[in-house]
């Protein structure tokens, strides 16, 4: 017998696009800081 809970369709709590500009801005973020330190 199949599982009822495997069929039903999983949402993200957020759209898709949402985790993409939230990875963007932090990756960024650690960038800057890593070439700010690199100055010093």
């Amino acid at each position: 017998m199949i599982n009822k809970a495997a069929e039903t369709v999983r949402e993200l709590p957020m759209p898709a696009y949402a985790y993409g500009i939230i990875a963007f801005s932090v990756l960024s973020l650690f960038l800057y800081l890593v070439l700010r330190l690199d100055r010093d």
